[in-house]
Formats: structure tokens, C-alpha cells, sequence
């Protein structure tokens, strides 16, 4: 029988050794759409052998443009991303081992997520997000590789211990610095090569990373597809870095109460509850279904009325749709679930 790794193997840059190191290696992927489901599938196929895969939503019909490891089954079935995901890779490679993570990546889980992991790809919509996952990796002492990709153009960078942070690039410490009026793939699209792209120099780096390469990147890359434009930019380490030299956490370990996230290009906010509980979907059907249509699979229970309209999960955790406002999203909890 063949190696499965043969190819890879006889590449200069990996060898069996390289194989070895992949194979004994822990990658977290935070968000599992665009970018993400792109590196977990290089990944798992590239033999890296334990993939965590962190994500709180479920697949829509709109995410099969350009997330490749779901398909129109999940859309269907109300699949969450971190199980298709997981379920789609062991059909693919049944020697490495998958952890599907349904949960929202915060405050109070981001150590715990993070800190047994040898690296971190960021594959989130927000910036809130990447600046927990710096500070969590700055903390851990973990590299991780920053992604993101809007219309025709992306930009992805390594954040390597020792070097420039996610906060010396930015210049900012935090989300609240950002005005809330970002474009999003929802509002003025996306193509699917530009994703794959930037994706797939992630996976490339986080493998020379993993193999301990002297290849590795080290500036920030920004491409345009469409106006056939790249880009290497040097970002310099900020000697006085609030996060990677003074140590300062504006979200890690910062919990506090009920959290209220607004979804990227939804109308939808999600809430996370001060704890995880484990919800009884069978009595919470038998509550709600005089107030209108219920759902349940596995994983979630779907709601709809006049009123109201939600997907719950097994942990307490829901997405509260057709609502701009937290407070608002907040009461249809409190009304149709309780706290």
C-alpha cells in the first residue's frame, strides 16, 4: 500500500522528519467558514495530526459558495460547522484525530481552548476575536496565523513569540476602537479564490511553522485578485506594546454576565448565558410549541413566530434572529427560554 504522505514527503521542505512533526503536532482553527474550512481540509489531508475545530454556527445555503468541506445535506440538516467539519475530514483522513468544538470562542474558554495547542489559525469574522486570540497566544507563548479576505482582496500574517503582535500591527488594543461600520461578505460579497487563497498560504505557513522551517514568512502579505495586486509589508514590533511587551489583557480572562454579540452581516445577535447548562429540548418543545413552529435535530432547536425566531443549543447558548439590538435579543431570551 502507498504512503499516503509519499508526495509530501519527498519535498524538500518536509521530508519524513517534516512528516513526523505534523504528525505529532496540535493546530486549533478559530472559525470554521471561508477560511477556515480551507486549512482544516489542507491541514487534515497534509497529515497534521490533531485538529481542533472551534465554531458557534451551523451551515447555511450562502456558506457553500466558498466553504468547501460542507455541502447541501448539512444546509439541510442544520449541520453545525464544527460536526460537518469534523465528520467531512475523518472521511478524509481517518489517522488524524478531530475535535469539533460547538461552542462560542470568549473570554471564558479562550485559555482553556488554546493553551495545550502548538498553533493557532484565526479563521474569524471579527476583531474582537483576533485580539483574544493575541493576547492568548502572546500569554501561551503560541504562534498564530492571522486571516481575513473581503470582495477580491486578503491579507494574512504570522504572529510569531518574539516578534510583532496582532496589536503592534493594528495599533490598537482593542475592537472598541473600530467604528462598527466594517464591510462584511454580506454586504459587498466575496469571491471564493480570494478565501482560498489566503487560506491556503496559511496552511503553507502554519506546515513551516509546525516543521520549524527558516522559511516562514515573517512580513505581512495583502493580495487583490481582481486588480492583480500584491504586496509584502515589514510590520515592526512595538517596544511598547500594551500586549506583547507589557503583558496587559483588555479580554482575556474578562467575563463577565450575559454576552451579546452581533452575527457578521446578519440581522441576527448571539447570547451566551453566565453559564453552560445543558437544556432539555424535549420539554422546552412541549413550552414553546403552542407559540409557534419547533425544530429540533441533534445539536439545536429551531423556533420561529410572529414574534420571535432563535436557534438554541444543547448548552444554553442561542441565536436570536431578526434583531439588531442586544437588549432586544436579550429579552426574546429571557421571554421564550429564561435565563
Amino acid at each position: 500500500m502507498s504512503n499516503r504522505y509519499s508526495r509530501q514527503e519527498r519535498f524538500r521542505g518536509i521530508g519524513v522528519q517534516g512528516q513526523e512533526k505534523l504528525r505529532d503536532s496540535r493546530v486549533a482553527i478559530v472559525g470554521l467558514g471561508a477560511l477556515g474550512s480551507v486549512s482544516a481540509n489542507e491541514l487534515a489531508r497534509a497529515g497534521v495530526g490533531y485538529l481542533r475545530l472551534i465554531d458557534r454556527d451551523y451551515v447555511e445555503l450562502s456558506n457553500l459558495q466558498r466553504q468547501v468541506l460542507y455541502d447541501e445535506h448539512d444546509v439541510k440538516e442544520g449541520t453545525p460547522k464544527a460536526i460537518a467539519a469534523s465528520e467531512h475530514i475523518r472521511r478524509i483522513n481517518s489517522e488524524i484525530v478531530t475535535e469539533p468544538v460547538l461552542e462560542d470562542f470568549n473570554a471564558g474558554n479562550a485559555a482553556a481552548l488554546l493553551k495545550d495547542i502548538d498553533l493557532v489559525l484565526d479563521a474569524t469574522d471579527n476583531f474582537e476575536t483576533r485580539y483574544l486570540i493575541n493576547e492568548a497566544c502572546t500569554e501561551y507563548g503560541i504562534p498564530w496565523i492571522y486571516g481575513a479576505a473581503l470582495e477580491s482582496y486578503g491579507m494574512t500574517m504570522n504572529i510569531l513569540p518574539g516578534g510583532p503582535c496582532f496589536t503592534c500591527f493594528t495599533e490598537q488594543t482593542g475592537a472598541e476602537s473600530f467604528d462598527g461600520t466594517c464591510e462584511t461578505c454580506s454586504s459587498v460579497g466575496v469571491l471564493n479564490a480570494i478565501t482560498a487563497v489566503i487560506a491556503s498560504y496559511q496552511s503553507s505557513e502554519a506546515i513551516k511553522i509546525l516543521v520549524g522551517s527558516d522559511d516562514v514568512c515573517r512580513q505581512l502579505r495583502v493580495i487583490d485578485m481582481w486588480d492583480n495586486h500584491y504586496d509584502s509589508i515589514t510590520v515592526m514590533k512595538n517596544e511598547n506594546c500594551p500586549v506583547c511587551v507589557n503583558k496587559e489583557h483588555h479580554y482575556l480572562g474578562k467575563v463577565s454576565g450575559i454576552q451579546t454579540d452581533k452575527l457578521c452581516g446578519r440581522d441576527s445577535i448571539q447570547i451566551v448565558p453566565p453559564e453552560k447548562r445543558r437544556v432539555d429540548f424535549d420539554e422546552l418543545t412541549g413550552r414553546l410549541s403552542p407559540l409557534g413552529t419547533v425544530s429540533v435535530n441533534t445539536f439545536s432547536l429551531d423556533f420561529d413566530s410572529t414574534t420571535a425566531s432563535f436557534k438554541l443549543f444543547r448548552d444554553g447558548r442561542a441565536i436570536i434572529r431578526n434583531v439588531t439590538n442586544p437588549g432586544r435579543a436579550k429579552s426574546v431570551y429571557a421571554e421564550y427560554i429564561g435565563f
